[in-house]
């Protein structure tokens, strides 16, 4: 159970799905690409933790092991990159994520 979780590969590539996209509702991807309106970076790190910890919500519902979080961040990852945001930003969203899902909780 340490390394899989109970989660089916599908359910994690659907809710990476979800979460990328209601990421975008609240940042989208024309605010990414440096359009006349900005986002301040107090409001853009809001939106990050919410997204965040929605995902350790759900890992530990699931119980996630090893491969199913490594799962969930290439999902996450792909899902950004599919929308059109800029590789910095994909990069640190991802990085945010994985570092947010892997931490130890208390359980």
């Amino acid at each position: 159970m340490g390394l899989f979780g109970s989660a089916s590969g599908k359910d994690i590539d659907a809710f990476a799905k979800t979460l990328a996209q209601d990421l975008s509702k609240r940042y989208p991807p024309a605010l990414d690409k440096g359009s006349e309106r900005k986002i301040s970076q107090k409001r853009l790190t809001t939106i990050l933790e919410d997204t965040f910890a929605r995902a350790v919500e759900f890992k530990l519902e699931h119980k996630l092991g090893v491969y199913k979080k490594a799962r969930l961040g290439n999902s996450f990852r792909w899902e950004l990159q599919d929308m059109g945001y800029s590789e910095k930003f994909v990069e640190l969203a991802t990085e945010g994520l994985i570092v947010y899902i892997t931490r130890k909780s208390p359980e």
